[in-house]
């Protein structure tokens, strides 16, 4: 593939990984009093809340324009690595071990972002 494919193909890659942070951040402002009550559940202060939100919909955002992406992806996935083991360790659960995957697979793929860097269709690729 030539390299105008290549920076098209990490564009949808990051469009489709920050999906999942938007859609999670928009339904925890939608849902933010179920948010909070999650939260004095695992015995987390409820005021984390606004924390994972600005992480989640700034992280999307700044994957889908492409800035800064090294360093988003590592946020997101210590993200994922630490809701995966507060929220979703209960392996007994099918559903929550079917979230610590998912989890784990999403890191995969922010990993995998962080090697390969955003491509020349973002804000970092204006450089190369």
């Amino acid at each position: 593939m030539d390299e105008t494919g290549d920076s098209s193909v990490l564009l949808v890659g990051r469009c489709l990984i920050a999906g999942v942070f938007l859609w999670s951040g928009i339904g925890r402002i939608s849902g933010y009093g179920e948010t909070g009550l999650l939260l004095d559940e695992h015995s987390l202060v409820a005021q984390l809340a606004p924390i994972a939100i600005a992480i989640e919909l700034t992280g999307a955002l700044l994957l889908i324009v492409g800035f800064k992406v090294r360093m988003v992806t590592l946020t997101l996935a210590s993200f994922c690595v630490v809701t995966a083991l507060l929220f979703h360790a209960n392996f007994i659960d099918r559903a929550q071990m079917f979230h610590f995957l998912k989890n784990f697979a999403i890191v995969g793929g922010l990993l995998a972002l962080y090697v390969s860097g955003p491509g020349r269709l973002s804000f970092d690729g204006l450089n190369e």
